[in-house]
Formats: C-alpha cells, structure tokens, sequence
C-alpha cells in the first residue's frame, strides 16, 4: 500500500526553538522601517485556502501550521491566532512565551490590535497578502486604537526569511475539453458579454480556482488543490492578460490558450493595472488584494466592486462536468469501501491508530490509478478527537482506535474528472443507546436534505434548518454549516452557494455541487457527521403544481454504505427507510464490481435492508 507522510509540517526546520529568533529579527526590520508593529494572516497575493510553501510566512515565523489563523507582532508583545480546531494544536507548536496563542474568531488580529497597539503606532501590513475588504475592516480597528496602518514596500518577513523555498515552476497543464465540457474560448466570450452588458471594460480575476476554470487549466502551486497561482485581466472584448511565471507554459499550452490570452510576466501587472487608467474595472473587493485596489485608484480607473464573474458560472457545472464528478465518485467510493471493510477486520484488534487509519485510505485512493492528490488533510479522529469537527491528526495527538469507540474519517480526492468529500462515523464494537440516537438524528437530517424538492431561488439557508430539525427536536445541535460547494478538479470549497444559518442569499442552480453534511459532537467524547456531495438539478413537474413555476431537487453522487450498526431503525420514518435501502442498493450494485471478494462480502452484509 502507497504510504506518504502527510503529517509532518511545512518546513521541518519551523519548531518551538525557532520563534524567538525569527521574531527578533523581524522586530529588528520593522524598527529599520519604522513601523512598530506588523500583521501577518494566513494568505497571499493569491487569497487561497492552500500556501506553497514560499508563502508559509506564518508557518515560518510562529512554527503554526494550521490552515486558517494570523499573527500580529508588536515591539514589546506578540500574538498567534488559532480557531478551535486549531487550540491544541497552536499550543504544540508555537513558543507561548513568545507568541501569545489567542482565539481567531472571538477576537481576532483587528479586535487585539484596538486593544493593544498603541496611540500613535505605525502597524505595518502587506497590501498584496490582505484582499481589499479585510484591510479596509483592519485599517478601521487600527485607527480606532489611535494608530495608522501603513502599507509596506515588500514583506518584511521576506527580508528576513534566510533559506526561503523557491516559488513553485511546476508546468501548467491543459485542463481537456473532455473534462472541463466548454472550451476556454466560450468561457471567455460568455464572461466578457456580461462585464460589458453591466457597463465595464474589464475584470481583475484575482482568484486561483476562477482563473484556472477560465482558462481551462491546472496546476501543482498548492497543496490538495490543483492551482495555477497567476493574476488575470479579462478585458470586454473577451482577451485575457495572464501573469503567470514563464517557467510554467510550454508549447502545448501555448497552443491551447491561442493568441487571444496574453501571457505576461507577473512583474508586469501593476504597469497592467496602471494602463487601466480611465476604464471601469470590476473587482471583488473579498478577493482582490488592496493593492491591486490601491493602484487601480491611483491610476484613475473606475473601479466598481463587484463579485468575481467567474464565480457563479463556475459553480453552475456543465453535464460534461457532473458526469465527470460522477465517474469520479465511483472510482473514490470503490477505494473509500475497501477501506472500511479493511477498518472493520482491522480496528477491533486494538492496534491502529488515528494516522495508520487515514494513512491507509490515501493508500486505497492511490492504487486506484487516477488520483492526483487528497482534497484536503484527512480528518481522522477517534472518540474525543471525533468530536472536534476539524480535528486534524499530528504525530503528537495521534491516538490508538479502541474498541467500543467511534471513528470519524472525512476525507476526499482529486482525481482529472472530479473532486470529493465525503464522511463516514463508524463503530468499533458496541456502540451506547445515546450514540445510536444520536446517529440516527443526524442521519434522519441528512436524508431531510437528499429528499428536498424546493422552488428555483431558494437559498441554502432556506434550507439548513430541515437537516437540523430532527436534532433540535432533542434539543441539540452542531456549530459548522450543512453545505458547502465543491469544485470540479479544483478547490474542495467553493462558492458562491453555502447551506448553512449564515444568511446567504445564493440561490442554488442547477449545476452546482455541495456537501450534506450534518452532524453531532459530544465534547470529550465522540462525534457522528455523514456527509455525502449532492448535485443541484431541475424536479419533473410534481402532480398538482404550478405548472409556471420551476422546483428543483439533489442528487446524491457520494457512493458508500452507512454504518447501519449505528442506526436506530425504530427511529425512522417509512421514507427515510426507504431512501436508506435504496442508497444502500445503489452503492452495492455500483461498487461491488469494482472490489475484491473479500470486500464485496463484507459490503453485500453492511448495505442489508434496515
């Protein structure tokens, strides 16, 4: 089985012993600028979920290398910021006498900063690493402690950074017609006629996975995601300026993107922006870097904020696309199934633990030819690991799987034709009556969300509440979101669809990919989730409805069983029952032909009638 060792950090020289070091020197650039203090948040110019390693600058200065979080430095205090998934795991790896471990959410980089920079302090901040409402929103907090925030020439933690990696070369590749299903030209024509119907001459593209779906292209710049990392231009005669390093094209791609995408150099997008002077430019302020915004504006363009154009049509998949996401669910359920039935011979012998476990599925993945990488680190966990949502296993938290004990594993693929994400809550022996009643709610609130049939613009948090309802009927409920969208063969979250209470208006398309995702945690205990994807698509007209308005419905492309041992069946309605056998019957006719004896058994007993 193909092992790989996806727990160690970024960079194996970032601990505990380098934080003080690395601190003093970059208080010593600041002082040399004159800034007092300096914000450093988890992104770059790209704004991606997923840093190479070159832009790891939180990871190098504080040795925290969770995905989401920040650090301020000040001249006599410093802070590290970490959500709750991360609590732990910020205080493993980071020096607490150097960098005070706080709360993101609850507080926050802005909020710390009005508490504590000083009256009159200059607090440097990278323009191209902040989009333009994240800094608007830190400059308003700086101000109101009395302080100025100053844009810096350069990253100071650059000047500093002795040994920093490489920018990543790797080539682009050609994302092929037979998987993106609309050609880049098409794309481009379609995106330009609506930026100039709205009355502007050209789009910043400033996202990764927008600029990659434009182009019909992938790369390797990132981690889990397939990125190209570049800036774009999409003017209104449907051309495209592409700053992406040289190193990265070849002949085959300059074939593909012909003569109507200019590939420039990255030096040369500001001179790009400046030559922009007198047009109408939309960008979205929620992922174009305040620099860009900056000298746009000083250029004299007019800059309208406005949503990345490539966002919706993006998440509205084409058939081509969905069917390629349905082969792929296939192919990962097939893998995600000979793992299971390997867990249930394996776990009760009392021996694995939380990383062989996730260690193990990535193998199951790889042997099936066809995957380029994981779509995000496995959230392998085991009892009280299971219930933290977004717990993910270190070499220092790793744990055995004991008997009696649940198992969550949330994991997913990239594979050429599709991305997924997918959860399964497993028992190892026994569970208690209270775990079954706990499943079994989450489960009835994942079916609630299969089986809905909703009017065309509906919300996802229209939504929400019906995955919720059979927990809240016992008074209990769960902290994340329900849904969130998947791309095809790029980012595992993608929006601008999300079902959660967050009070996004989004309706969902037909097209689009999301998760359904409820779940239940017990603190220090366990934690149950399911989660399948689900593709947007239009209803047949229901017997006695309006026949003028359109409804839609899910389909569910997720392909592997449901732990019926965890399962209450007198809990369930006929209709849940029902849609639980029909799943059940489905993943064993899809899957069984495509695993070994000894699987193929095992599954035929696990997906049985309930």
């Amino acid at each position: 089985m193909d092992k790989t060792a996806p727990f160690q950090t970024f960079d194996d020289r970032s601990d505990a012993a380098t934080c003080a070091p690395r601190l003093a020197a970059l208080r010593a650039e600041l002082a040399r600028r004159g800034l007092d203090g300096f914000v450093v948040p988890h992104s770059d110019e790209y704004q991606s979920e997923y840093l190479p390693e070159c832009n790891e600058r939180l990871a190098w200065l504080t040795a925290f290398t969770g995905s989401a979080g920040g650090a301020v430095v000040l001249k006599d205090k410093a802070a590290v910021f970490a959500d709750g998934r991360y609590t732990l795991q910020v205080r493993q790896q980071t020096d607490t006498k150097a960098f005070e471990p706080r709360d993101l959410v609850a507080e926050g980089p802005n909020a710390w900063l009005e508490a504590n920079a000083a009256r009159g302090a200059k607090i440097g901040f990278d323009p191209w690493v902040h989009s333009a409402a994240s800094a608007d929103a830190l400059r308003a907090s700086v101000e109101r402690a009395g302080a100025t925030l100053v844009p810096t020439d350069g990253n100071p933690i650059d000047a500093v950074w002795e040994g920093r990696p490489a920018a990543p070369s790797d080539k682009a590749i050609v994302h092929a017609l037979n998987v993106a299903g609309e050609s880049a030209e098409a794309k481009r024509t379609r995106i330009a006629e609506e930026i100039k119907k709205s009355g502007a001459d050209a789009a910043i593209v400033s996202l990764a996975d927008s600029i990659c779906w434009l182009l019909n292209v992938r790369g390797a710049d990132t981690p889990h995601t397939p990125f190209v990392l570049s800036s774009a231009i999409l003017n209104g005669d449907g051309s495209v300026d592409w700053f992406v390093d040289a190193r990265k094209s070849s002949p085959e791609l300059a074939k593909h993107l012909g003569n109507a995408v200019r590939v420039r150099a990255p030096e040369e997008f500001n001179a790009a922006l400046d030559a922009l002077s007198g047009k109408t430019v939309v960008a979205d302020p929620s992922w174009t870097s305040a620099a860009a915004f900056a000298r746009l504006e000083k250029a004299g363009a007019k800059v309208r904020r406005g949503v990345d154009p490539c966002q919706l049509p993006k998440a509205c998949k084409n058939p081509v696309e969905i069917e390629g996401a349905r082969k792929a669910h296939v192919r990962d359920g097939a893998a995600l199934t000979r793992f299971l039935a390997w867990m249930a011979r394996e776990a009760p012998k009392g021996h694995l633990t939380e990383i062989e476990a996730a260690e193990a599925l990535e193998g199951y993945r790889r042997q099936e030819g066809s995957l380029t990488d994981l779509s995000f680190d496995s959230i392998s966990g085991a009892a009280p690991h299971a219930a933290l949502p977004h717990y993910r296993v270190t070499t220092s938290s790793n744990r055995k799987i004991d008997k009696d004990e649940i198992y969550l594993i949330d994991s997913g693929g990239q594979y050429p034709d599709g991305t997924t994400d997918v959860t399964r809550t497993m028992i190892v022996g026994t569970p208690t009556p209270e775990m079954k009643d706990r499943f079994t709610r989450v489960l009835k609130g994942h079916i609630a969300l299969a089986t809905m049939v909703f009017p065309e613009g509906t919300s996802g948090a229209a939504l929400d509440a019906f995955a919720r309802k059979p927990l809240w009927d016992a008074g209990l409920d769960y902290d994340h979101g329900t849904g969130h969208g998947v791309g095809s063969y790029l980012s595992v979250h993608e929006g601008p669809q999300n079902i959660s209470k967050r009070p996004i208006q989004q309706a969902l398309m037909p097209g689009m990919i999301c998760s359904n995702e409820p779940g239940y945690y017990k603190e220090g205990e366990y934690g149950i989730r399911i989660e399948n994807l689900i593709v947007v698509s239009e209803a047949a007209p229901l017997p006695g409805g309006d026949p003028g308005r359109k409804f839609m419905r899910f389909e569910t492309i997720t392909l592997a069983p449901i732990d019926i041992d965890l399962i209450e069946p007198s809990m369930l309605t006929e209709a849940e029952r029902d849609w639980l056998n029909a799943y059940h019957r489905r993943v064993y006719e899809t899957l069984s032909p495509l695993v070994d004896d000894e699987t193929r058994h095992w599954l035929s007993g696990v997906t049985r009638n309930v």
